[in-house]
């Protein structure tokens, strides 16, 4: 691509970004509450009532998502008995408790995604695994390894408060529970609560509407597994968001519904899925220790790195073989250098390929040129999560299906029978919010229970400036308290079940060392925290590049504040570094930084 090309690019890109950025940022997202405050509730579980629990563990996790379960299974293997999962659903699963929406499936390759596959012997059914393996996997895991023997699921953790005398935690929860732990690891995930869109009228829509987290398939017919939706087949469906969730969803509404209008405020990239089963022969040649070598092959790839072969073979991975490529090309050329600038020249050049045949792509599945073109992304694929499917972009060839593409701005307004954009009115039967969850990387806000450390200090307090820990997970004033999480570590964001193991195994360690030698207690001094946040780079941290089109990698494109950079940081030297040297850390047996105090 010329010069003059790229600048054009470059300038319609940020004319796309402008046309989106709102300066309400973050804020301009709504709580579940009032006439959505359902949305906070398990539809999928009866609460039974049951008496208060007032009792001892070892280990208390809060969270039986993918961070409880794998945290668990490894604080089993390490000896650990006494291990409690606690959460708000109504079983184990996190995410994939919730996610029942048709269609829904993991974006990331399941044999890097799912953890403890060679543990449980499970082979993933496809390359790409529905809702509902990954949900039994889930189970799977917590029945091996014992981890609903203690669990107290549909409850909710309400305090937390470190008893210094007793060197235990004391946790208190909204069934009337009050029990105590030596250690508690708190793992609610940065996508855990539905959020709604602030649009003007919300509330007053009055025929049928949910969030796709909370799917009503009393009223759309269908099932988890993909059956036709023929509650549908007469209603005019719409459906606000085009992210990941209604990339997988809208191809079963387009099949379903008399009428499915899709308002768009930034289309997503949309690459090949190709998915395909797995062998199970095949898989059963794999030598020990597979799943980490692929984990860190797609980590090597995915920030940049360079191996001698791809495993995982996805669109994550793609550009970074491009690159690779051009920089090998151009290092054969006499008198070149390995120099940042080369780096820089090979990424634009792989991306610009990259989003060009994207964009083609459009051109060559949808039929109406006009369609075509408001399906088009205008910014670098990494600038949002890229999706990848086969499905969806066909979708609007149904000839019900319709999109309204608010040209940046969003929709005006609901009122009681539709929904307004550009002045045009859509009446409606049904309308879906595929709006996602709230992607908080500040772990205070998510948790919504004061966690209580030594003098009186609240987490919150602690952090009023900033998230403050050790490989972000040990955190000073909070002994016997673990975080499991992606800031202030790996950030790995394509992959996050691999952050999510790495910080149970490390947990596990630390654990498993404390109870051997008879230490009541653990925490990090405040200098090994102190050292630790200087390795970090929070110049943009888990968020993204603020040139990029805005949404949750860069913070809906507002400025960071350094509560915020804090709040996103990571080990400088990148994920690949952070996982080989937490591996380090762990198995040296010394757990520099840490006080194991009896």
């Amino acid at each position: 691509m010329t010069a003059t090309n790229r600048d054009a690019l470059l300038a319609r890109y940020r004319v796309e970004r402008d046309k989106r950025i709102r300066p309400d940022g973050n804020d301009q997202y709504l709580e579940p509450t009032g006439r959505f405050a359902d949305l906070l509730e398990d539809p999928y579980t009866e609460r039974v009532e049951r008496e208060p629990v007032h009792d001892h563990v070892t280990v208390a996790f809060i969270g039986a998502g993918f961070a409880g379960l794998a945290t668990g299974a490894r604080l089993k293997e390490a000896g650990v008995e006494s291990v409690r999962l606690i959460d708000g659903a109504g079983d184990v699963g996190g995410v994939w408790y919730w996610n029942r929406y048709p269609g829904a499936m993991c974006d990331t390759a399941a044999m890097i995604y799912l953890p403890l596959l060679e543990e449980t012997g499970h082979v993933p059914s496809a390359k790409y695994t529905p809702a509902p393996e990954n949900h039994a996997h889930a189970r799977r895991i917590a029945t091996q390894y014992g981890l609903y023997e203690h669990a107290l699921f549909s409850t909710r953790v309400t305090h937390l408060e470190w008893d210094d005398a007793a060197s235990n935690w004391i946790v208190r929860t909204d069934r009337g529970d009050e029990f105590t732990a030596q250690f508690v690891a708190m793992g609610t995930g940065p996508l855990q609560r539905p959020k709604l869109p602030g649009i003007e009228g919300i509330e007053s829509f009055a025929g049928h509407t949910f969030h796709t987290s909370r799917w009503d398939y009393a009223y759309t017919g269908g099932d988890p597994s993909g059956a036709p939706m023929t509650g549908l087949a007469d209603k005019r469906v719409g459906i606000i968001g085009t992210g990941a969730t209604a990339v997988q969803c809208i191809p079963h509404l387009a099949r379903s519904a008399g009428e499915l209008y899709v308002f768009q405020r930034t289309p997503s990239s949309i690459d090949v899925r190709n998915n395909h089963a797995i062998d199970p022969a095949w898989f059963t040649d794999l030598e020990p220790g597979w799943q980490k070598r692929w984990q860190t092959n797609f980590t090597i790839l995915q920030t940049g790195g360079f191996t001698d072969e791809d495993l995982v073979q996805d669109g994550w991975t793609d550009i970074s073989q491009r690159i690779r490529d051009r920089v090998v090309a151009e290092l054969s050329k006499p008198g070149a250098e390995f120099t940042p600038e080369l780096m820089t020249r090979a990424f634009e050049d792989s991306d610009d390929e990259k989003m060009d045949e994207i964009r083609a792509r459009v051109d060559a599945i949808v039929a109406d040129a006009e369609t075509a073109e408001g399906l088009k992304p205008w910014y670098r694929q990494l600038c949002k999560r890229p999706c990848f499917h086969d499905e969806y972009l066909q979708s609007f060839n149904e000839p019900g299906t319709h999109l309204i593409d608010t040209d940046g701005q969003g929709v005006e307004r609901i009122d009681e029978t539709g929904v307004w954009v550009g002045g045009v009115h859509y009446e409606l039967d049904c309308l879906i919010y595929a709006s996602g969850f709230e992607f908080r990387a500040d772990v205070t806000r998510r948790s919504g229970y004061d966690t209580v450390g030594r003098d009186g200090t609240t987490l919150e307090e602690a952090w009023a400036d900033g998230m403050r820990t050790l490989h972000g997970i040990h955190v000073h004033g909070f002994p016997n308290l673990f975080v499991v999480g992606l800031t202030q570590a790996g950030n790995l964001i394509s992959n996050i079940t691999h952050n999510l193991t790495e910080a149970g195994t490390t947990i596990a360690a630390v654990v498993g060392h404390a109870v051997s030698v008879g230490a009541a207690e653990v925490e990090v001094t405040q200098e090994a925290e102190q050292r630790w946040l200087s390795q970090l780079d929070s110049s943009t941290g888990i968020f993204g590049n603020l040139d990029c089109t805005p949404g949750y990698y860069n913070n809906e494109g507002q400025p960071l504040t350094e509560k915020d950079k804090l709040n996103g940081a990571r080990y400088a030297p990148g994920p690949v570094a952070y996982f080989e040297h937490i591996d380090r850390w762990r198995s040296s047996g010394d757990f520099e930084g840490l006080e194991f105090r009896p």
